[in-house]
Parts: structure tokens; sequence; C-alpha cells
């Protein structure tokens, strides 16, 4: 099974999320997503697998406008050009996704 871990290597939250899936042996894919920002598709597509709308996707504490009035459309645009505001770490694991916060969240999924 491989497990995508979009990753911030400076958040505590996901740097220990991807210690607890290396302790247990899963193999990972690594997406550093401040480096290589999903598109606003990927993001749409995301948000879709965590069954959850796209603005639980956002660190509001992070962004530097009020994003309130923006569409979804807009708001993927928005995440995918300033992904500093994009949650982390999120874990994919098949047709599943976690944000993990905290990270044993997503201990669920490897069950």
């Amino acid at each position: 099974m491989t497990v995508i871990v979009y990753h911030n290597p400076r958040c505590s939250k996901s740097r220990a999320t991807l210690a607890l899936l290396q302790q247990r042996g899963v193999a990972v894919q690594i997406i550093e997503y401040l480096n290589d920002p999903p598109d606003p598709k990927q993001l749409l597509e995301l948000a879709a697998t965590l069954k959850q709308p796209l603005t639980d996707l956002v660190r509001s504490s992070d962004a530097d406008q009020d994003l309130s009035g923006f569409s979804t459309s807009q708001l993927a645009e928005y995440m995918a050009n300033n992904p500093k505001v994009i949650q982390r770490p999120i874990v994919v694991v098949g047709d599943q996704a976690r944000i993990g916060r905290p990270p044993e969240r997503i201990l669920e999924m490897l069950e």
C-alpha cells in the first residue's frame, strides 16, 4: 500500500505524521506541496476525497486576505497560488484521505 502525504517539513504535525507512517513501515510518497503545489483541480479532488468542503483545507491564519467571499473555484485558484494556506499534512490512502491533525487521525485508514 502506498500512502501519499502532502507534507510541509517545517510543520511539526506534518513531521509527526510522516514519522508515524515510517515507524509502521508504510511506503510513503511525499509531496512537498510548498515546492510542488496541487493545481485547482487536484485541490477540488482532495476535498472530495476528504469528504469536506474546500474551505476546510484552508489555514485561514496563514491567508493574507479574507477568503470568505471567494467562490469555490476562486478559492482553489488562490490555494494553488498560495500553498502555505493549505492544511497540513493531508494523507491519502486509496480512496480515503485525512488531515493529520492530530497525526493519529490517519491510523484509521491503515487498519
